[in-house]
């Protein structure tokens, strides 16, 4: 059977939830789309048939293995593209990834990447996709394993597990074992979660979904889940796109923990419980600048009224909010959580009004100067300590003040002292990797949290996590000088519900493992030592009163990975916190020869499939075999020019790659001055580019043809977020309108960032414009110094990056996104006596049905932010073009700009 893969595309994505979805689509209106291009319906395609979809998850002492399978074959008459898509947890690496077609493997590799990829957190998921051409009737198995550890928060550890095959399956099944030496003390599967967005609601009791079968015992549980085709019709017909989620915890009764040695590494998980909650100082440091008008101030409203209304009575707290000014709700201290004094903060909090610019710095300093002298430093032990904890929330950058953010680091690390810091980035517009780099500095985490219906929940329950400090100062030690290579093992606090979690290499010949750790609880210093027979911690579980031996399958050295996967971990968030290059090319190499060893997909690696893109039993053995080599990654950066796929500059003149040929398509449209045309519309993603035509002087001899060039473009997003994001480009602004306005001039550097949205004004007279991590365009401001008649200053607007602009994509320059266009050279021959010299002057286009003449012309380009300079160009004669484009000039005038 013929195999052969035309397009192999491995990339990770980032799903957020409530983005361009349904929702979006169902208020995409009519009069949202251009109605003088006619449209026609096209028929749903037919897809290949899923015959087999599996996951299996092995958990052994909160280390899970999970591998998806799903088996596709193609039961149409043609070829056709299948695509294998896995939603993976933001913390878990991808270890392993298959394809077997026609009884052949090929095994993914991990391989070192040439630059780190960016890391998102968005809704906490990665979305894993690849895609390749099936030949009629043959069957295709993707296999895909990921590893991770479970957090401990709450009082519980939760595994999410995807199910999403894209339509009912006839054998679908979920196999998850749980293996916890110590013992489980509860489990529960929740009902199918098919949204990522938090419920207030009370979960009780809830019903497993239905087909749903839990074993139990002491120490092994079992959940199967193999629903029929008649179950998954009633939830969707579409197919299964939820969440299986399974929640349980453990009996720790040591109060040292559970340490666990298998062949030369240890974990040592420490979670103790029954501990007396320690006071705390909190101070809740809001963003109140304009940015947070509306829906966010709202949600952070309402979730500080359910927070304040949470304090306990021997907690202190103060509230600080800030835009361009700081203020301070209690002056100079913080107070008691009496009942009056929290009714007050309420009332405080109900009179918030969001206005003005961001002083990151300001507010920061402002918040150190509220920490409690008697309890900032854990020497000054006694009955009155108290736990200061700073809870800073901001939904942009810095500003205004000091802007900088190696020096609002460094003056928050001076001033909090032994304060933890927790920073909350309030949607994709905040500086996540400064909170981040604070929390690295000041003893805390930042989080995300999303701009969706649910933030005020995803707000209270951050603070539910850090809400009882039980310990302060944890320090765990491994005595004797037995272990090296230790993970993290002082940590500043430990908070009820949660875990900590140490693992390092024990080194050889050790047969009493030594562990002490140290602490400060509410009153006093807490020290504890405690031995470890090697010889009783070399197994990872014992058999219980039914099979769960396939929770121990392949990962019997769960220890060996778990301690990779932490130290590489660490090492990351070493390197983005270091300053100095050198070592951050240092803990760079170690991650990348970590993740190499062990084969994780990291931030540092790639994942490269590399296969014959013809049948190995082709004929013409000697030609060499062609290979495709595919990586993960998670963003669209472009640290060098980017290759322009289309363009439109000039007095209008188009440009359209060929990429087969390395050749350019040019065509010139006649505007008419005052005329808006709309150049791109991808009615799926809701983007809208419009540009407007001034006139210009017209040429000695040829007065008859009038001459225009573009003096302002709008560019029109739907982001899904709590309003669209519009940006006018003129001959000297740049500016982006949602949730406020923001005015760029083009003669120095600037940038926006609103939505997700970022809009840059660089040094080069020229604007970037990234919508989506796979949209880019580019705007250039040409201006002359001693312009002649002719010249005029004028705008050219460049597609960098389209890939991420839907099939439906229409628009004078959008329409030839996904066009499969080609040319075929007419070789002429030029008589030179004896010899013959041939010339490719002339080509035939061809484009679906259509074939139409074009000469080869040198011409005068403008790509991206290079000099003009003359290049080769196909140009279509004007007598074809209402051809090439399909319809005729007044179907792309729009009244509007």
């Amino acid at each position: 059977m013929s195999f052969r893969v035309r397009c192999f595309l491995v990339f990770l994505t980032f799903y957020v939830q409530g983005g361009l979805s349904r929702d979006y689509e169902a208020n995409l209106g009519a009069n949202n789309l251009l109605q003088r291009i006619k449209r026609q319906s096209k028929p749903s395609k037919p897809v290949l048939k899923v015959t087999d979809y599996h996951v299996r998850c092995s958990v052994v002492s909160r280390y899970a293995v999970t591998t998806v399978q799903s088996s596709v074959w193609n039961q149409l008459p043609v070829t056709k593209e299948a695509a294998f898509e896995v939603d993976l947890p933001s913390s878990a690496f991808i270890s392993n990834f298959t394809i077997t077609s026609n009884g052949k493997v090929y095994v993914a590799q991990v391989k070192e990447r040439a630059a780190a990829r960016k890391i998102y957190d968005a809704r906490e998921i990665e979305k894993f996709r690849v895609a390749v051409s099936v030949p009629s009737g043959a069957r295709m198995l993707f296999s895909l394993s990921y590893e991770e550890l479970l957090p401990r928060r709450l009082g519980r550890y939760e595994l999410s597990l995807g199910l999403r095959p894209g339509q009912p399956v006839q054998n679908l099944t979920l196999d998850v074992s749980i293996t916890e030496r110590t013992g489980i003390s509860f489990i529960k599967v929740l009902p199918l979660k098919a949204s990522r967005l938090l419920s207030n609601t009370a979960q009780g009791d809830v019903d497993a979904p239905a087909s749903t079968h839990v074993e139990r015992s002491a120490t092994c549980a079992r959940v199967r889940y193999s629903p029929t085709l008649q179950q998954q019709n009633s939830i969707s017909s579409k197919g299964l796109n939820a969440d299986f989620i399974i929640q349980y915890d453990v009996e720790l009764r040591d109060l040292m923990g559970e340490i666990q040695v298998y062949d030369g590494y240890f974990v040592h998980y420490f979670a103790p419980r029954g501990l007396p909650v320690v006071p705390k100082d909190v101070i809740f440091v809001i963003d109140v600048s304009g940015s947070m008008i509306g829906t966010k101030i709202k949600q952070t409203k309402q979730a500080m009224s359910t927070i304040l209304g949470d304090l306990r009575e021997g907690d202190h707290f103060n509230i600080i909010t800030f835009s361009d000014k700081v203020h301070t709700w209690r002056k100079g201290r913080t107070v008691r959580a009496t009942r009056q004094n929290v009714r007050d903060a309420k009332d405080f909090v109900r009179r918030i009004i969001a206005e003005g610019w961001t002083n990151i710095n300001a507010a920061l300093l402002s918040a150190a100067q509220l920490v409690n002298p008697s309890s900032s430093t854990s020497s000054k032990l006694g009955s009155f300590r108290r736990v200061p904890l700073v809870i800073f929330l901001t939904d942009g950058e810095a500003t205004i003040g000091v802007t900088a953010g190696d020096t609002i680091l460094n003056n928050a690390k001076k001033a909090l002292g032994s304060a933890s810091l927790f920073g909350l980035a309030f949607g994709d517009d905040a500086d996540f990797l400064l909170l981040k780099r604070l929390a690295l500095d000041n003893r805390g985490l930042a989080r995300m949290v999303y701009e969706d219906a649910d933030a005020a929940l995803q707000l209270k329950g951050f603070y539910d996590e850090v809400a009882s400090p039980l310990l302060s100062d944890i320090q765990l030690s491994y005595l004797d000088d037995q272990a090296y290579d230790i993970t993290r093992s002082l940590f500043p606090n430990y908070f009820q519900g949660s875990e900590l979690v140490v693992a390092g290499k024990v080194k050889p010949g050790v047969k009493d493992f030594k562990v002490s750790m140290s602490a400060i609880d509410s009153k006093k210093h807490v020290k504890l030592e405690n031995d470890v027979l090697l010889s009783h911690s070399n197994g990872n579980g014992t058999a219980d009163s039914f099979d769960c031996s396939a929770g121990l399958e392949g990962i019997s050295s769960f220890v060996h990975r778990l301690w990779a996967y932490f130290t590489i971990k660490e090492l990351l968030l070493a390197k983005l916190n270091a300053t100095d290059p050198a070592m951050q090319r240092l803990l760079a190499d170690k991650a990348t020869n970590l993740s190499l060893k062990y084969n994780f997909v990291t931030p540092v690696t790639s994942l490269v499939v590399v296969k014959p893109d013809e049948d190995e039993a082709s004929p013409s053995p000697t030609t060499p075999k062609p290979t495709t080599a595919a990586a993960i990654t998670t963003t669209v950066t472009t640290t060098t020019t980017a290759k322009t796929s289309a363009a439109i500059d000039g007095d209008p003149h188009f440009v359209v790659q060929l990429p087969k040929l390395h050749q350019n398509l040019c065509f010139t449209v006649d505007g008419r001055a005052d005329d808006v045309l709309r150049l791109l519309e991808d009615p799926e993603r809701g983007i809208i580019v419009d540009g407007h035509l001034m006139g210009a002087p017209s040429k000695h001899g040829v007065e008859d043809r009038s001459r225009t060039y573009f003096d302002q473009l709008t560019i029109s997003s739907a982001t899904g977020g709590s309003g669209d994001i519009t940006i006018t480009l003129s001959l000297d602004a740049v500016v982006v309108e949602g949730e406020g306005q923001d005015v760029l001039p083009i003669n120095q550097q600037g940038s926006v960032r609103r939505q997700g949205v970022t809009v840059t004004v660089d040094n080069h007279r020229s604007c970037w414009i990234e919508l989506a991590k796979d949209v880019r365009f580019l705007v250039l401001f040409h201006h002359y110094k001693h312009p002649s008649y002719l010249q005029m200053a004028h705008l050219g607007f460049y597609i960098t990056d389209g890939r991420g602009l839907t099939a439906s994509t229409q628009g004078l320059l959008g329409q030839f996104q996904h066009a499969d266009m080609s040319v075929t050279a007419v070789r002429d021959y030029l008589d030179r006596g004896a010899h013959k010299e041939a010339i490719s002057a002339r080509g035939i286009l061809r484009w679906g049905s259509e074939h139409m003449p074009v000469t080869l012309q040198d011409k005068t380009l403008k790509d991206t932010v290079r000099k003009r300079h003359t290049g080769k160009c196909w140009v279509v004669p004007k007598a074809e073009l209402e051809r090439l484009l399909g319809h005729p000039y007044e179907s792309y005038v729009v009244d509007r700009v």
